[in-house]
């Protein structure tokens, strides 16, 4: 199994990565099938299913759909061009596609939210039409935005998603018992493990100055999420708060009254900025979803700010190593809010990060995979009920909580030997069952928990 660093790490816009990322790459993808099909389109239709119907407003949905099939796309993404697009959507009732002409859409009935049964095959489902002159549909494709960025057309879903599953690389480990494994074979580092497969598919440079990106990006997002002020979008009228924290403990430092625990303010503090950023529509990374961005980046900045001896020197290390564990996580079970709940976000996140942190402060392969079950485990059962749909309410702050349950996993499983009794697979089976039992309500549609027993206006 192969699952790049690129793939879990992906440069993208708030404030989802399965609701706004995905249907914008669907849309994308939409576009490239009709420029290869020999029919002659005259307009364009889409219909959002499950979750993306019942959430989609608050994630901007549909807005993501249609810039997608503007030809917008999240990893390069330019806000100012795309208010443009969308003003002139809007008053034209025209798309332009790149390569493809003037096609008919109208947002208010082109752009249909059905919130009826989920389509079959994810909670996460869209249909993309392109109709001829009299309206008749010539071409339909449906797609489903599984997590994390990731889209798969129907076919692929019901094909089992496997691009790059069965790649020829050196150490192609699908549990955490093979990856222990290939480890104690080799001699090797689940960094270093990962960086061979890596090596596979692009060069030494690519892969050293892609992960640079990532970080750079992760890094850019923290310190424009502590400057950041004002009220975030969507109605709730819910405060950034980051500067605020940022600036009182920059006011503190140094203080002999400051309480040990003060630390932990710094941990929320690094997510939390993050997802403040998300959910004001900002470029964010995966890590392995916008949801749960906050997570990885936090637990990274805190090693290298906070940490005795931490070095940058450690950065594709950490990154290599929480890649490697949220791709355990996707392929075993999922990182998508509306399959299994926060557990499959935030969670992971947490996960991902743990392992990580153990791995740059020294600890033995048996003693990461340790740090990763215990952030995992005591996010079980978490549920994902957005207040109004919004990755606000209680996404920014469960990503802080995150964070801190990431490092303290880390801390804990250093403090043992790595021989502990409930293993990273067990877990990850475990959260795949919890979510799949999880009631429906509480999978990021907005129907259940904190999204109703909270006033949303």
């Amino acid at each position: 199994m192969f699952l790049s660093v690129f793939d879990m790490f992906k440069l993208g816009i708030g404030p989802s990565s399965s609701h706004t990322m995905g249907p914008m790459v669907a849309a994308a993808r939409f576009l490239d099938t009709l420029r290869g099909s020999p029919f002659h389109a005259h307009g364009l239709r889409a219909s959002l299913h499950g979750s993306l119907a019942f959430t989609g407003v608050g994630h901007a949905t549909d807005r993501a759909t249609i810039l997608g099939l503007a030809g917008f796309e999240p990893a390069t993404f330019d806000n100012d061009r795309a208010e443009a697009a969308m003003a002139e959507i809007i008053a034209t009732k025209v798309i332009t596609p790149p390569g493809l002409g003037p096609l008919r859409f109208d947002p208010k009935t082109d752009m249909l939210f059905d919130f009826g049964p989920p389509l079959p095959g994810h909670a996460n489902g869209m249909v993309l039409r392109a109709t001829d002159a009299q309206g008749d549909v010539i071409l339909e494709e449906t797609y489903y935005s599984i997590g994390g960025g990731f889209v798969l057309t129907a076919a692929e879903l019901a094909a089992g998603d496997s691009a790059k599953a069965k790649a020829n690389c050196p150490y192609p480990f699908e549990t955490a018992e093979a990856m222990l494994a290939m480890a104690k074979a080799s001699g090797l580092s689940i960094a270093q493990m990962k960086r061979a497969n890596e090596l596979c598919f692009r060069s030494a440079a690519e892969l050293d100055q892609g992960i640079a990106r990532i970080w750079e990006v992760m890094n850019n997002c923290i310190n424009r999420g502590m400057a950041g002020t004002g009220i975030l979008p969507g109605g709730l009228k819910v405060r950034r708060r980051a500067k605020g924290i940022h600036d009182a403990l920059i006011a503190e430092r140094g203080l002999n009254m400051t309480a040990p625990h003060t630390i932990n303010d710094w941990m929320s503090l690094y997510a939390m900025a993050v997802n403040e950023e998300n959910a004001a529509g900002g470029q964010v990374v995966t890590a392995p979803t916008n949801g749960a961005a906050g997570v990885v980046p936090a637990v990274l900045r805190y090693y290298l700010d906070h940490v005795p001896g931490a070095s940058v020197s450690k950065i594709p290390d950490f990154l290599l190593t929480a890649a490697a564990v949220g791709g355990l996580v996707k392929h075993n079970a999922s990182i998508s809010g509306a399959e299994c709940g926060c557990q499959a976000e935030v969670g992971s996140a947490a996960a991902m990060a743990a392992a990580a942190m153990a791995a740059v402060l020294g600890g033995t392969v048996e003693q990461v995979e340790n740090a990763a079950e215990i952030a995992l485990e005591h996010h079980l059962g978490m549920t994902c009920d957005p207040v109004k749909g919004l990755v606000q309410v209680p996404c920014i702050e469960r990503n802080g909580l995150g964070a801190i349950k990431a490092v303290s996993a880390a801390s804990l499983a250093l403090r043992g030997d790595g021989i502990h009794l409930v293993s990273l697979d067990a877990c990850i089976e475990t959260m795949r069952q919890t979510g799949q039992d999880m009631h429906e309500k509480y999978k990021e549609t907005s129907l259940g928990g904190l999204a109703v027993n909270v006033p949303n206006c």
